[in-house]
């Protein structure tokens, strides 16, 4: 359709019968039956574009996420292309990464196959060390050499064609983040800069650690040589420009307007960039269902470039290992544009904390400033519950811009926030100051000033003050790293396409958001449910639908008063579990955003557990009482059994350490399907630390995890199983379990089974068993180990 392959460059090799040539008609056919279903008309040519620009900004968002994750920076490296139809693509990729200088082996099309011929005969060997970087680690060096070497000897590769190559992992002292550096003699400092050039900060103070040695030996025995087959036909000149096709036997380059191409001495294509880049903007702010498609998958790649950026960046467990934290970006009003698939409770509830930075301080005398940030946890002002901290940043994208013109935000579960119990998630809290340290709506950096003596003073405040405050600053350094990179993408894509623009497709995102739920709208059955917890609240929904105008009413009349423990939710967590389940729902690949809830009203009753008063215990609302909303929700319209209804939150430490996880259970069934087992569910997505990690960190050892089997609920399709977990205790600390589910269990839908209920109790040394339930706490010596079993989930349908 494009002009872009010649059909009779091609074999027949196509067709039912592997005979047949390249077939325009049949692309151009399928083109016409898409272009029938859009809403508005457009030419078959500019379709294929659109389906050509897609394809483009998926594959570079690709190697954007995986640069970023090894902290590379693109543009300052030449991309290498490879594959039949790499390079097709490959000035288009490199144009939207900014690389100006491209590689095109003659053997594009068969590289893979041809580098393993290539390829050097390779020995690795790491061994762990963990000792101070200034420490002699001259011996297990030396065993490493002498190992890769005798491996490479025993495959015939001469002594003289082995070459060694070593490294070290470096960390900080306390941190979990390690950087991979070559070995040399001036590692201190080389580790410091390169700390800070990746992450944006270092700590000229801290002690080094060496983490890990490895020593790589490479030798080559001869091989393919320097074959490099026909290399193509050759390029008309010397130096040919662009627009222009160049084939070649394995495969056909495309060379694009302002680049050049010039043959190298192996064979090789060397694409140039020889005019400036410029990016083709948007055609102008009307939607266009190509480019909407487009800045959907921008506005995500930004989100998990954050999230790549925290995860690296992060010192503590709980964001590093487990990855319970959550970024995404806003617009002017504080509504979700796009997200990562982090953590969905975070998400749909994140906007309150900006919309409460735009009211404290857009009126203000000081206003939000650029280079600002600004830090929220209080759950009454924007938060969920204590131990998640949101870090904000607005975004200028214009230089005379006297107002943000988008925000970002990194929301982190910090290991602990304070409160009366290790961990900052204690099970008996009746007030929220029992909780920890609140935040409300504090300034984090002032114009470029990260404000650490304030942060430090807040955190070690009050009666039940933070517990690490180190490791809290550590983590908002990270998660302002995560903001930085976010906002430095967004001003990137502001310039790339105009800020108008930018503007106008945040809008669309969300308006296409609304359009696929008001088609949902249009045939979700409506229906009530009413869900008891442990505890003997319950949550009431009642689902009316105006298939007229395909809005909906979510009525949560019924829901029991506000609660004299911590069970009470504020109301962000009631809408971040609507949003959540109506995106589950519905059947399109639209990113979770602000819009998906236009067409909805929310009716939650004042001063019920939905919607509590202040001072009321709210810790277990955000992993708790989420959890029911959201299987009442999803089970009133007989989409899905409830599934185990609880995230297990399971605390332990003493003064100087603390742990938190959450753990998996069993899935609900649904009309189609059975439930899976010893999954997370619904409003978390956190994974556990690997077991080497937590055993290294804490005096614990992880006994066992398992799939407890026949615990989901029976019917025609089964609900998940849940999961057994027990933890061994080294030495004496506090342990609590924050859950549900542990006398009312999962309930089964439509005549399917209820699941079998968890459980939580310590086996102590002795042999005395002490239980837990649903909430409690108690103190653990060595050898004792805490069990903890989780429900299943609930069944659907009756058994045939």
């Amino acid at each position: 359709m494009l002009g872009r392959i010649d059909p009779a460059q091609f074999p027949h090799v196509f067709g039912p019968h592997g005979d047949q040539p390249l077939d325009p008609e049949a692309a151009r056919a399928r083109l016409e039956d898409i272009a029938a279903q859009l809403p508005e008309p457009m030419e078959l040519a500019e379709l294929a574009e659109g389906f050509l620009a897609l394809a483009v900004d998926e594959m570079a968002n690709a190697i954007r996420k995986i640069s970023t994750a090894r902290g590379h920076d693109v543009t300052t490296h030449a991309m290498v292309c490879f594959g039949g139809a790499g390079g097709q693509f490959a000035c288009r990729v490199a144009d939207e990464l900014g690389v100006e200088t491209v590689l095109v082996h003659p053997l594009a099309g068969m590289l893979s196959a041809y580098g393993i011929g290539l390829a050097p005969v390779v020995s690795i060997r790491e061994a762990g060390v963990v000792r101070p970087l200034d420490d002699d680690f001259s011996k297990p060096l030396a065993a490493l050499e002498r190992q890769t070497r005798d491996d490479l000897l025993a495959q015939g590769i001469a002594e003289d064609r082995i070459t060694l190559i070593a490294r070290m992992r470096l960390r900080f002292e306390g941190s979990d983040t390690t950087l991979d550096m070559p070995l040399g003699d001036d590692a201190d400092s080389a580790f410091r800069a390169e700390h800070r050039r990746r992450f944006g900060w270092s700590d000229n103070a801290a002690a080094i650690v060496l983490e890990a040695l490895s020593v790589e030996a490479q030798g080559t025995s001869g091989g393919l040589g320097g074959y490099t087959g026909d290399g193509g036909r050759e390029v008309e000149s010397a130096v040919q420009t662009g627009p222009a096709i160049i084939p070649a036997s394995g495969s056909t380059t495309v060379l694009e307007m302002g680049w050049s191409a010039s043959r190298a001495a192996d064979g090789s294509l060397v694409l140039t960039r020889t005019t400036p880049r410029k990016h083709a903007p948007a055609a102008g702010t009307t939607v266009d269902p190509v480019r909407l498609a487009i800045f959907n998958n921008a506005f995500m790649a930004i989100a998990e470039e954050m999230g790549v950026v925290l995860e690296a960046t992060a010192s503590s467990v709980n964001i590093k290992e487990r990855l319970d934290f959550s970024c995404a970006l806003f617009d002017t009003a504080g509504s979700l544009i796009a997200n990562a698939p982090h953590i969905p409770v975070h998400l749909g509830s994140m906007g309150a904390s900006i919309r409460r930075v735009i009211e404290n301080r857009a009126t203000s005398e000081r206003g939000i400033r650029r280079g600002d940030a600004y830090v929220v946890n209080d759950p009454y002002h924007g938060g969920t519950h204590l131990p998640d901290v949101t870090v904000i940043v607005p975004v200028f994208w214009n230089d005379d811009a006297t107002a943000p013109q988008a925000f970002v935000a990194a929301r982190g579960h910090h290991a602990d926030i304070g409160g009366t119990a290790p961990g900052s998630m204690p099970p008996d809290s009746k007030s929220i100051d029992e909780e920890g340290v609140r935040l409300d709506d504090v300034l984090l950096v002032d114009e470029g000033r990260f404000r650490e003596s304030e942060m430090r003073a807040l955190l070690t405040s009050g009666p039940y003050p933070a517990r690490s405050p180190n490791r809290n600053i550590s983590d908002l350094k990270a998660q302002l790293a995560a903001c930085a990179r976010g906002a430095d993408l967004l001003r990137t894509a502001a310039d790339e396409h105009s800020g108008e623009v930018l503007a106008a497709y945040m809008a669309h995102v969300m308006d296409n958001g609304e359009a696929a739920v008001r088609q949902l709208l249009g045939h979700l059955p409506e229906g009530a449910f009413t869900y008891a917890m442990d505890n003997g609240a319950e949550v009431s929904v009642a689902i009316s639908i105006d298939r007229t105008t395909c809005t909906a009413v979510f009525d949560f009349s019924g829901t029991s008063d506000q609660l004299p423990d911590n069970f009470n939710a504020p109301e962000a967590i009631t809408r971040a579990a609507v949003l959540y389940a109506l995106r589950c729902l519905v059947d399109d690949d639209v990113p979770l955003n602000d819009g998906c809830l236009r067409p909805v009203t929310l009716r939650i009753p004042e001063g019920s557990m939905l919607s509590p008063n202040p001072p009321a215990a709210i810790v277990a609302g955000n992993v708790e009482t989420s959890q029911v909303v959201t299987d009442a929700v999803l089970a009133a319209c007989g989409a899905l059994a409830p599934s185990q209804g609880t995230m297990n939150n399971f605390t332990f430490g003493d003064h100087a350490r603390q742990y938190y996880e959450t753990i998996c259970g069993g899935s609900g069934a649904g009309p189609d399907h059975d439930g899976t087992s010893a999954v997370q569910t619904h409003m978390t997505n956190s994974r556990l630390t690997d077991p080497e990690v937590l055993e290294a960190r804490l005096p614990v050892r992880v006994e066992s995890f398992s799939i407890r089997e026949g615990s989901g609920g029976a019917g025609r399709h089964r609900g998940g199983d849940g999961a057994e977990r027990r933890i061994a205790f080294l030495e004496p600390m506090r342990a609590q379990i924050l859950a549900n589910r542990r006398l009312v269990p999962p309930r089964g839908i439509a005549g399917g089974g209820d699941a079998q209920p968890g459980d939580t109790f310590i086996e102590h040394a002795d042999g005395s068993i002490t239980t837990l339930g649903a909430t409690g706490a108690a103190d653990v010596e060595p050898g004792d180990v805490v069990v903890i079993r989780t429900p299943g989930g609930g069944g659907y349908g009756e058994t045939p």
